[in-house]
């Protein structure tokens, strides 16, 4: 009978010990790859800023309280040499995706026209809705504004071709260009 608690106490032991090497490994490989994971995210983020604006000069960051529910939507402002108001890099999201979360970048012009969009991140089905970053559909959207364009899928009367086999993710990305545009055209006064 000793014979099986100490055996029984080794095993504690031993799961104990390997529990608090394995803890300390994921920590130190937590802490190395923190900063790297935070630059690549901010030079995406900087990408997109880039790609869905006209050149630019300056830029100022500010948040804005979405028109659409109790969030808070990131705006870059964009400026020329001039201090002119060029348009806005929006970085807008959906819950309403089929896999879940969607973020855009939304570049929307003085106008409220939008210039370009790109896909920040989502986790839609590949080869379905994943072709929501394909500029076949999302090009759709380019030199578009809400006095003119409806920014919903056809299928809801709306302007925008859905993605074959794909319409949740089609209406997800026309969610979150909508929050975009909402939130931007009951704020473009004070910019």
């Amino acid at each position: 009978m000793a014979a099986k608690k100490d055996t029984l106490l080794n095993m504690f032991i031993a799961m104990f010990v390997i529990s608090i090497v394995s803890g300390g490994v994921l920590g130190v490989v937590y802490n190395a790859t923190k900063e790297p994971i935070a630059a690549a995210e901010t030079a995406k983020k900087t990408e997109a800023i880039k790609n869905v604006l006209p050149e630019f000069n300056e830029l100022k960051e500010t948040t804005i309280k979405s028109e659409l529910e109790d969030a808070e939507l990131p705006f870059y402002l964009a400026y020329d040499a001039n201090n002119n108001f060029i348009g806005a890099a929006v970085e807008t999201f959906t819950s309403k995706g089929f896999s879940g979360n969607i973020s855009l970048m939304v570049g929307i012009l003085k106008d409220g026209t939008v210039n370009n969009i790109s896909v920040l991140q989502h986790a839609e089905t590949p080869g379905l809705g994943s072709k929501m970053s394909e500029p076949s559909f999302k090009d759709q959207f380019n030199n578009k504004n809400a006095n003119s364009f409806n920014f919903k899928v056809k299928k809801d009367g709306g302007d925008v071709d859905a993605i074959t086999a794909a319409t949740i993710s089609s209406r997800a990305f026309c969610d979150a260009v909508n929050r975009a545009l909402v939130t931007f055209d009951k704020n473009k006064g004070g910019f």
